[in-house]
């Protein structure tokens, strides 16, 4: 039942109503972590556009529950005897959701665009030696040495995934986002509903042919069993969490530990704790922006952070954070403590005798304070604290996320509205990879925002990248740590799990490494 003076279909966000057509038992309306501003599904590592990818696009290669490769769009792949070579073969029926089919070439042109832009795709294309069309459902990818990294990297989940897109789409430079959404998962994009930074509506793509094996992890069936999944953007997390409890929405993606007390013991609700979603915090420092090109400075704020004191502030229940001072995740293949003396507790003494050492003449650092996504909101005032106490000056300059995340594109000075340093979280599954991790990449103009240029670092990840020796590769990834944590050009302030809450008649949500809406029910009250 509506509550007396709201109309059916009308949501309130802060004070906008927003209404589209009436609602009924198969529609999920969700909360996600932060709003949806851009279409394109590779030119940002923002998750909400990572998850709106996944509603609209689909992908060559996934990875189950166990972390295997699986095909999805592929009918399956060949590898050549020398290991050079590998064909994909794509499943027949595949349609675009203009009706078109999806051919090979569409395949090749967005490979070619993502590894441009992707940490993992950018080593995938240094080993390339060339992709050709066979026919239109056949393409192959030969390398310069026999390497197993065309499945690694067409199965990457999270961060900038692999999307395909339309040829036509693919094929514009990287430079110009691509604002249509166009794809071939099973969900299809309503434009005439779509309010940037408001609401996002996806409807259920009838054409879509998904794989007749069980949704497993990313891989198998992606059904969808709704017909309709709108994102309604709520910034208060008391408004969202309000709106669950009176039943105006379904589903929040992330809600705050704080609030969980509110929530907990109520039988109406579902609360999911997802430690395969869960996510490490950084701090990221910009290497080309004095005084933090010098690397004792980076040094001096690596020493002057607290794990602890962010993680309190940001999730407040230990129940659902830890510190952790491996750079590519706790309970990770590649975990390691390597480098780390100065990480998880701040050393503010020691902090102070670096920016002493180093000559710090009292120049402001700014750091970037995104105030509209709550987990992130919590972290810089905490961080930019401890810097102070090791005798940095800050300044906070506060925005929304969407302003952050292009204003840490800029390379130009703070004054011209550059930056010294911003803070994110990243999930585990983007984290765990040491080649595809953003944080580790240090390819100069092509790294993470930040810029790392350290030759050494890509020389591991290349031979990471080539190396089937499981021991090997250990070896690889705690120097590659103890490098990048000596240079200070990411700080790792611990991690958290995500909590996701919906109303009973909401159910079947997979337990995966992003939050996907296929598969789920909703019943009706």
């Amino acid at each position: 039942m509506p509550k007396p003076g709201r109309v059916p279909g009308c949501f309130l966000a802060g004070a906008l109503a927003l209404c589209s057509a009436p609602t009924h038992a198969e529609t999920i309306n969700a909360v996600m972590h932060a709003s949806l501003r851009s279409l394109d599904p590779n030119i940002s590592t923002a998750y909400i556009v990572r998850d709106y990818a996944y509603m609209v696009y689909d992908t060559l290669l996934a990875l189950d529950s166990n972390d295997k490769v699986q095909p999805q769009m592929a009918e399956g792949w060949e590898v050549s005897a020398d290991g050079k070579t590998y064909t994909f073969t794509l499943r027949e029926g595949l349609k675009w959701h203009d009706g078109q089919p999806v051919t090979a070439k569409d395949c090749i042109a967005s490979i070619n665009r993502w590894a441009q832009l992707d940490k993992l795709g950018q080593v995938m294309n240094d080993l390339l030696d060339e992709m050709k069309v066979i026919d239109e459902r056949r393409f192959s990818m030969t390398f310069k040495q026999p390497t197993a990294i065309a499945l690694q990297a067409l199965s990457k989940s999270s961060g900038v995934a692999p999307f395909i897109l339309p040829e036509r789409f693919a094929s514009q430079p990287t430079g110009k986002p691509i604002d249509a959404a166009i794809g071939s998962g099973p969900f299809k994009f309503v434009t005439s509903e779509y309010q940037p930074g408001v609401q996002a509506v996806f409807e259920r793509f009838t054409d879509y042919k998904p794989r007749s094996e069980p949704a497993d992890g990313l891989a198998g069936g992606k059904v969808a069993k709704v017909d309709r999944v709108k994102w309604v953007a709520m910034p208060d997390t008391m408004t969202s969490v309000n709106a669950l409890m009176s039943g105006e929405v379904d589903f929040i993606e992330d809600v705050p530990i704080d609030l969980l007390p509110m929530l907990e013991g109520n039988d109406d609700l579902t609360l999911t704790e997802y430690k395969r979603q869960g996510t490490q915090n950084v701090a990221r420092p910009n290497m080309l922006q004095p005084p933090l090109d010098n690397k004792l400075i980076r040094q001096a704020a690596f020493a002057a952070m607290d794990q602890e004191a962010v993680l309190q502030v940001q999730s407040g229940n230990p129940s659902y954070y830890r510190t952790c001072a491996a750079l590519f995740g706790c309970d990770t293949p590649y975990a390691t403590d390597a480098g780390s003396e100065d990480l998880v507790k701040a050393d503010p003494a020691k902090a102070a005798a670096l920016l002493k050492e180093a000559g710090y003449d009292g120049t402001p650092i700014v750091i970037l304070h995104a105030t509209d996504v709550q987990s992130l909101a919590a972290m810089p005032p905490v961080f930019a604290q401890s810097l102070r106490q090791a005798g940095f000056k800050v300044e906070l300059q506060t925005m929304d996320w969407q302003t952050l995340t292009t204003r840490r594109t800029s390379r130009e000075p703070v004054a011209k509205g550059g930056w010294h340093f911003f803070s994110t979280y990243n999930t585990i599954a983007d984290i765990s990879d040491p080649v595809g991790a953003i944080t580790a990449a240090a390819n100069g103009d092509k790294a993470w925002f930040g810029w790392a240029n350290i030759p050494a670092v890509e020389d591991l990840r290349r031979k990471m990248a080539l190396s089937t020796d499981d021991a090997q590769k250990r070896d690889y990834a705690q120097q590659i740590q103890t490098i990048l944590y000596d240079e200070a050009v990411v700080i790792p302030l611990g991690e958290r799990s995500v909590i996701t809450a919906r109303l009973k008649n909401v159910g079947d949500q997979l337990d995966t490494t992003v939050p996907v809406f296929w598969n789920m029910t909703k019943t009706a009250n």
